[in-house]
């Protein structure tokens, strides 16, 4: 005889969330599960039109219902999330991972009553998701970010025809999209094919002589490739525009955002330290006086952070720190620590998981900009790492590293102090002197400093 085991499990199991609601949503449709003693028809179909979504939330509240949860699937899931937020649901969002490894519950009628059942129970963790505001702010950065990568295939495209008219631009240029490339661009588009007038527009900066730009500049301008840079070039422009205009967003939603700290008459603003930093790609307002403004500590001064990354960093995270008990929980979330698969009291293996964090992402840019630093301990840091470990796992080591430094300067208010390499390289040779001498004392053996 089969024995039920259904029955045990639901009263073993503490019940948290008495009045909660289960979503499925789709493209077309939003399959939502409620207790079974809350309507005659507990599980109901709804369209995802607005006044549908309006019809789910009214039916939601005569059901009594005060928590929803619901899985992130694609971009379906914002505009129901943000309705029910705005009716006073306490919406949780979760990782479609964490409930699909059960078989049998294939289609969306059951989808949505194992979401029900699971949160009912307390058994889903709600995915992070910050405050209203820097959702604002986190969706015009993201959508910066796309802004740039359409840019970006344009600029290959430009590359593109000049290789097809024999024209070497890139050999002599590092980037085409400079001050000296794009005259010549516009030149070259605007039916000038004269290399020796071409190579005179060359920047006083330009590593390669005004012969060498003009010898890469004789090619074979057939018009069908010129015209393929023209279109390119004209879309590049276009992106930049819209850039600027988006830049101008983003201004404006810092502005209007209300500080995250106390302090009522911060000190002001020593950009110096990075004064010779540059990214072509860098907002073009002044992002870091923005930020400090913002949460009130200068996180532009950590070493291999700037003004493009440190947004995006904030924009994901937010600037409440208390969201994460403690560093490590928040290194795990940034996918930057170690997972540990144990067995026995054994660890079988360590890694990092794979994850799409995007400011994980902007922590190992971090890392690799940090890493080409001869003079700060990062780079050092880096350094001593990569020798050991090899590239991959030193770029981890240290953004984890840097995400601690930007944790404990976000959370207790505290500029940073940035130790020299040298500085580093002391501290590491006191620790492995005191590492061994700690060895030989269990060992029984006396270590006697003789200077090499």
């Amino acid at each position: 005889m089969k024995r039920n085991t259904t029955s045990v499990a639901d009263q073993t199991l503490p019940v948290l969330n008495v009045n909660a609601a289960g979503l499925d949503i789709g493209s077309a449709e939003i399959w939502v599960a409620v207790p079974a003693d809350r309507d005659p028809q507990p599980v109901r179909t709804f369209g995802t039109f607005t006044p549908d979504l309006r019809a789910l939330a009214d039916w939601l509240k005569d059901c009594r219902i005060q928590t929803v949860v619901m899985e992130s699937t694609g971009v379906y899931w914002i505009p129901v999330y943000e309705l029910l937020d705005a009716q006073g649901f306490h919406v949780s969002v979760v990782n479609a991972r964490h409930v699909k490894n059960v078989p049998g519950r294939k289609t969306d009628e059951k989808d949505c009553q194992w979401l029900q059942r699971l949160h009912t129970y307390g058994l889903l963790s709600a995915s992070f998701r910050p405050d209203a505001e820097i959702v604002a702010l986190r969706a015009y950065l993201r959508h910066r970010a796309s802004l740039l990568e359409h840019r970006a295939a344009h600029i290959q495209h430009m590359q593109k025809a000049l290789h097809q008219m024999n024209v070497q631009l890139t050999q002599v240029l590092s980037d085409i999209t400079g001050e000296t490339g794009l005259a010549i661009l516009r030149k070259i588009v605007a039916g000038d094919r004269d290399p020796v007038a071409l190579a005179q527009l060359r920047d006083p900066r330009c590593q390669h002589s005004t012969d060498e730009i003009a010898k890469a500049l004789t090619g074979n301008y057939r018009p069908e490739h010129v015209f393929a840079l023209k279109q390119a070039l004209a879309l590049y422009d276009f992106y930049t525009a819209q850039v600027r205009e988006c830049d101008g967003e983003i201004e404006r939603q810092f502005s209007g955002m209300k500080p995250r700290h106390d302090d009522e008459n911060l000190p002001p603003l020593d950009p110096t330290d990075k004064r010779d930093s540059h990214s072509k790609n860098a907002p073009s307002y002044d992002a870091r006086t923005l930020l400090y403004q913002l949460v009130g500590v200068d996180l532009v001064a950590i070493s291999g952070l700037n003004e493009s990354t440190v947004q995006t960093i904030v924009s994901e995270t937010g600037t409440d720190m208390s969201k994460w008990p403690t560093v490590k929980h928040f290194c795990a979330w940034l996918g930057l620590a170690p997972h540990h698969d144990i067995s026995g009291g054994k660890v079988l293996r360590s890694r990092v998981l794979k994850t799409h964090n995007r400011a994980g992402q902007a922590f190992r840019l971090a890392a690799q900009s940090a890493s080409r630093s001869p003079r700060t301990a990062y780079g050092a840091f880096y350094r001593r790492v990569c020798g050991r470990l090899g590239p991959a796992q030193a770029i981890v080591a240290t953004a984890h590293k840097i995400a601690r430094a930007f944790y404990h300067m976000l959370k207790h208010r505290v500029p940073f102090r940035d130790l020299s390499a040298e500085e580093y390289e002391q501290r590491a040779r006191k620790r492995e002197i005191a590492n061994l001498r700690k060895k030989a004392k269990r060992l029984g053996i006396t270590l006697v400093e003789q200077p090499a």
